[in-house]
């Protein structure tokens, strides 16, 4: 799984981390040094002699022109002060780099796990569930950064412990080995004992964050048929349920993780509390308490650093199943024309000045469902205004879908200007392509960014926007409120009407200056009049475009050079605007 991580990080993390790993080994000197010190430090505080005459010392006290043993202590003392501040500020270096490094990698994998999820093909967004999508990029990535702390600390607990080691067996190699092989098995008694309860609880964990953004967005988004129907306390339910599972887990984990530290502090103490009656009775005190000083100072380098080591996997083990599913989010691949932008390639809209053409397609979602549109010849021609009718199920929306290149066909293609279109060349197609859906998202922002979608608020064109409110029938009503189109609509445009909402959607279509408009019920929540009203508005604009209406009103296919009309046997006619009335009529 890290391994797999690795690959997600760009080049400049992955120089970042090779550094991090440098100061690591840097940080593990400096315990050495620290530690080793305080053996001749508390050494020449008991027996300055014994530290004097040492070969060790000797270079150091022809250096200062020292001449008796008590003047080591001044000098020693000073060198112990500095080296001890010197590898705390590493330390602390160490721990800033480290958490600054984790968290722009946390930001780096949440962007680019929401950058692949929105680059996915249609008919993959259609058959997820949106609660386990948005888990995933917000609240998974943070278990994300979890597991990228925990390896860290891993890691740099592992150097430092050889660091600590080799220091603790330069002081006495009997009581360092005893005491790293016994708290070594005692730690990993527990990791197999408790790596059953942590897979679970990861699991655990993973699940029931979905089902709280599930219960949240349930309930929230069908507020008004919650407060009607009076199911607060359902919903209340729910997530309580949720709630609680995952707090039961994380707390699990979180005392997993804990709770040996006490049990390996009252050993280490004891154990370091026998050595000192051991080698007091054996040595004496003098020669005893600088060995059981370095030992003591040792032991408590050595012991935190154990139970990190310990931590860190249990967290990596607690956050595992979390972690596999963001990292199934960053494997998603993205598609041919964002590789080729990514290296400055722009998207060139591609040639269409005659005609579109649908050749003998047919439509399934999958081998087991049923036809949903078999066997369908069709030519626009550009310029054209064509209307699709039929009953629900018929295909209409799925047939625009194929068009608008959202949807593969099953068999047969669709063709513009006699180029087949291609998942490598759609980007291109769609380019042309405005669209004006039946139910319009409006963003939590003004009437002018809502119009200028997805363009930055500097960028935005503020007389295209003005125009397309004009083409929509809208913009003598934004005039008139206080703040025109400055005016926040609230969020999906909750203070809107339905009509209001529908117009933005079309002003919105038409800011973008496609050549190929597509309404899809796009009119349906308009009343007559202004319904009218768009319609002739439509019908003035450029003759070069090319309109594709989904309509149940007859009135609104009015003004279509041509009407396909989707029975339900997968059948197609091509009618006139009067043949349908008159088939309308006969019924």
């Amino acid at each position: 799984m890290i391994k797999k991580f690795w690959n997600h990080l760009s080049r400049r993390r992955q120089r970042e981390f090779y550094l991090l790993i440098i100061l690591m080994v840097i940080g593990a000197f400096a315990e050495v040094v620290s530690i080793g010190m305080v053996l001749p430090f508390l050494g020449v505080l008991t027996a300055p002699e014994q530290v004097y005459h040492h070969e060790l010392i000797k270079p150091f006290v022809q250096i200062l022109e020292l001449t008796e043993p008590r003047q080591l202590i001044l000098p020693l003392t000073i060198l112990f002060v500095i080296v001890t501040i010197l590898a705390s500020m590493i330390r602390l270096t160490l721990l800033y780099v480290m958490t600054k490094l984790s968290y722009v990698t946390g930001s780096d994998i949440s962007v680019n796990a929401y950058r692949r999820t929105l680059y996915q093909e249609y008919e993959t967004h259609v058959s997820r569930n949106s609660s386990e999508i948005i888990n995933g990029i917000i609240s998974k990535t943070n278990s994300a950064i979890g597991v990228v702390q925990a390896t860290l600390t891993l890691i740099t607990s592992v150097v430092l412990l050889v660091g600590i080691m080799s220091a603790l067996f330069f002081v006495n190699i009997k009581i360092a080995f005893s005491a790293f092989i016994g708290f070594g098995l005692f730690y990993l008694w527990i990791v197999n004992y408790t790596k059953g309860r942590l897979k679970e609880n990861s699991q655990i964990i993973a699940d029931q964050s979905t089902q709280m953004i599930k219960s949240l967005q349930e309930g929230l988004s069908g507020i008004r048929d919650v407060l009607i129907d009076g199911s607060q306390e359902f919903y209340c339910n729910v997530y309580r349920d949720a709630d609680m599972s995952l707090r039961r887990a994380s707390g699990n984990n979180s005392f997993i993780n804990s709770s040996p530290r006490y049990i390996i502090e009252a050993a280490g103490m004891s154990l370091i509390a026998i050595f000192a009656y051991t080698m007091a009775q054996q040595e004496g005190m003098d020669a005893a308490i600088p060995v059981l000083g370095a030992l003591a100072l040792g032991a408590q380098r050595l012991l935190p650093v154990l139970q990190q080591i310990y931590g860190s996997y249990s967290s990596v083990k607690g956050l595992k199943s979390s972690f596999q599913d963001v990292l199934e989010l960053l494997d998603q691949p993205l598609p041919e024309y964002v590789l080729k932008t990514e290296i400055n390639q722009k998207i060139i809209p591609i040639t269409f000045k005659n005609k579109i053409s649908i050749n003998n397609l047919s439509f399934r979602y999958n081998q087991d469902a049923p036809w949903i549109l078999k066997n369908v010849n069709l030519k626009l021609n550009k310029g054209m205004r064509i209307g699709f009718i039929g009953v629900t199920g018929s295909g209409k929306s799925t047939l625009i879908d194929i068009i608008m290149g959202l949807l593969p066909a099953t068999n047969g293609n669709l063709t513009i200007d006699e180029k087949l279109i291609t998942n490598e060349n759609k980007a291109s197609w769609q380019a042309h392509i405005a669209h004006v859906p039946q139910n319009i998202y409006l963003s939590d922002s003004t009437i002018e960014e809502n119009i200028a979608f997805g363009i930055a608020k500097e960028l935005i064109d503020h007389q295209r926007v003005k125009k397309a409110a004009q083409q929509a029938q809208i913009a003598e009503l934004i005039e008139q409120w206080k703040d025109g189109y400055q005016t926040f609509v609230g969020e999906r445009g909750v203070r809107l009407s339905g009509g209001q909402r529908q117009r933005i959607g079309i002003a919105r279509a038409l800011y973008k200056q496609a050549d190929v408009l597509i309404f899809d019920e796009a009119t349906s929540a308009l009343d007559n009049e202004t319904e009218q009203a768009v319609m002739d508005a439509i019908e003035g604009l450029d003759k070069e475009l090319t309109i594709l209406i989904i309509a149940h009103r007859l009135t609104t296919l009015k003004g279509c050079d041509k009407i396909v009309k989707l029975g339900k046997n997968n059948t197609i006619n091509i009618l006139s605007y009067k043949e349908v009335l008159k088939l309308n009529d006969t019924k």
